[in-house]
């Protein structure tokens, strides 16, 4: 279960101007090799636009995709792996930021340690589970076997209040799959992975110590557990509807309006004690998911939760885990061709756990205080670019103008990196296992969000680490976001033409502002609540297109099931793509950026003039 964030994804832009730069600030000229002449325009736009590029830059075995964005990722991770490496060269206090991001690195790579303990740093926990005895045994762990990472049956999270934005509240939702989609569970076409997705279970169970008999036994009452959990399950595309997954309760009328079940002994061992409302985001999964708990075998529902376990555990431990797990999620469901170097995994899990202590490192020596000045002068200059547009809407009438105005002027923009920092210093990094830091990590994250409860929302908090070559817009919070990790070359360039960087970053900028204004933001007010302030006659012109069989952009894409291509998933990032440009295309006029700041003539390309 999922906060409702609009993220741009890795694949979303693929730059036809790609610049000759990676290791300048500024581009030496425009690339015409990333181009495929042998192609027209008019034909095949993406293949002209990107051809070239795609024929230099093959996918790597490990990706089961590559763009721009991908190969920045990995570019960036090899600057953080330095910078680790070089803070391993002398000790550092217990503690420090230093200490935990070393020693964590240290104890992830040490692949002799990690393939001598095997399954062990993960049989105290198993055993607990298979110590469990009655049904209220299974609700209480249900909760405290989150801590650790799992999320068994349904999703939690802590998560402001779609209707009341400044304060948080309990959301419970859909969840409990070990294959993201409930599609993979139904559908014939997805056979040969639930096959897959078989063996990984009695694969991992033998390689946690049980006999393949007990292994066949648990992949049999998973597959029942999460079959029946996914038959229950919204479609991706009606998740995506917020007012449909907004059900906000009195915890003492949840027996009456979603079900039957010791809602109070569930949270209560969720750690949730003194409020008194809940959001069910999708009533009837929920329904069926607290039933099947009270109606399953007990035998085949502690199965499920060591499944739970062993799977969340299972990157941390020793090889034969980690392999198994790379030929379900990687090669079979992924297509990726290799595993990931074990660096660049460790690096990955270190993001997730001291994302911001990394963070402070990364901005320190690649972002300075320049970028962010000029990266908060083209995304005001966007801002006036995309308010014009909206005041020559003919279709659109004066108030809602004035309130999608309003909603614009009200962004709050993040850039670079937070104003204040999180603080980790309750977590600590010990020199036992990899799985107890893990476990000790998510302990954190989990505590750090719980407490927030009857707090106000703090909307100056980052959905994102200061490194992660990414952007977002978030709904709830009415905010778009700009790490730093974005904002370097092809992408962001200090000291380059204005119309270099609309071009590049401005695009990316352009499609998260657009996201307040689509089918799904569109539906929340400045403040970040969820309201409709679109009077009729532009509501109904702002309709949602949904593109179907014969739509000429869906013709040429793939349509094998395995390419999982659906139409009305697809047109929410399709128009947030065609919007980008048509914001972008006004901010460099005299109207929108009064000072362009010019560089020097970029080869292939006019010199920008005002």
């Amino acid at each position: 279960m999922q906060k409702r964030i609009g993220l741009l994804l890795l694949t979303s832009l693929a730059f036809a101007f790609s610049m000759q730069a990676v290791d300048s600030d500024s581009p030496k000229d425009l690339n015409l090799s990333n181009l495929d002449h042998t192609v027209k325009p008019g034909t095949d736009f993406y293949r002209f636009a990107t051809g070239g590029w795609s024929q230099a830059n093959p996918i790597p075995d490990e990706f089961a995709r590559y763009g721009s964005f991908d190969k920045l990722r990995d570019e960036n991770q090899r600057q953080i792996r330095e910078l680790i490496l070089e803070m391993g060269a002398t000790s550092h206090e217990k503690g420090t930021s230093a200490q935990k991001i070393g020693d964590l690195f240290r104890i992830g790579n040490d692949s002799v340690k990690l393939n001598a303990e095997g399954a062990k740093p993960l049989l105290e926990g198993l055993k607990a589970l298979q110590s469990l005895k009655s049904r209220d045994d299974i609700y209480r762990v249900a909760a405290t076997l989150r801590k650790d990472g799992p999320s068994p049956f349904f999703g939690v999270y802590i998560g402001p209040d779609d209707k009341n934005s400044n304060a948080y509240l309990v959301q419970l939702g859909q969840g409990g799959l070990g294959m993201d989609d409930r599609d993979y569970y139904l559908e014939a076409a997805s056979k040969a992975l639930r096959e897959g997705y078989v063996k990984l279970i009695q694969t991992q169970f033998v390689n946690a110590g049980y006999t393949p008999a007990i292994a066949k036994k648990a992949s049999a009452a998973v597959m029942k557990i999460e079959t029946a959990l996914a038959t229950s399950h919204f479609t991706k595309e009606k998740a995506r509807v917020p007012e449909l997954n907004y059900h906000k309760y009195q915890i003492g009328q949840l027996n009456d309006s979603v079900a039957v079940f010791p809602w109070k002994l569930f949270l209560e061992s969720l750690g949730v004690k003194n409020e008194t409302a809940i959001n069910i985001g999708q009533v009837g999964p929920m329904a069926a998911a607290v039933k099947l708990m009270q109606t399953y075998p007990v035998p085949e529902l502690k199965l499920y939760l060591q499944w739970c376990l062993i799977k969340e555990a299972a990157p941390y431990l020793s090889d034969n885990f980690v392999n198994a797990n790379f030929d379900f999620y990687g090669r079979q469901m992924s297509g990726s061709k290799a595993l990931r170097p074990r660096w660049k995994r460790v690096l990955s899990n270190i993001d997730n756990s001291l994302g911001e202590e990394v963070g402070k490192l990364y901005t320190a020596k690649y972002f300075p205080p320049q970028a962010k000045e000029r990266m908060i002068k083209l995304v005001n200059n966007l801002k006036i670019s995309l308010g014009e547009r909206i005041a020559a809407l003919p279709w659109m009438s004066s108030e809602t103008k004035a309130k999608a105005q309003e909603k614009l002027n009200a962004f709050i923009v993040k850039i670079g990196y937070p104003d204040v920092w999180k603080d980790y210093s309750s977590l600590e990094i010990k020199d036992d296992s990899y799985w107890a830091n893990i476990c000790r990590a998510n302990a954190f994250d989990f505590n750090y969000n719980m407490a927030k409860l009857g707090k106000p929302v703090n909307k100056m908090e980052w959905q994102m680490t200061p490194q992660t070559v990414n952007a977002y817009y978030n709904p709830t919070t009415n905010e778009i976001c700009f790490p730093a990790g974005i904002l370097q070359p092809p992408f962001f360039y200090m000291n380059a033409d204005d119309a270099v960087n609309y071009g590049a970053i401005g695009v990316v900028i352009g499609h998260e502002m657009t996201h307040g204004f689509d089918d799904q933001g569109c539906k929340y007010d400045k403040d970040g609540n969820m309201l409709n302030w679109w009077k009729p006659e532009a509501s109904s012109c702002w309709t949602p297109f949904t593109p179907t069989a014969s739509t000429p952009w869906v013709k040429t894409s793939p349509t094998t099931a395995d390419s999982r291509f659906r139409t009305t998933l697809s047109s929410k990032r399709n128009k947030a793509k065609r919007r980008n440009c048509w914001v972008v295309s006004a901010p460099h006029s005299a109207s929108s950026c009064r000072t362009p700041t010019f560089g020097p003539p970029i080869p292939g390309m006019p010199k920008s003039s005002a």
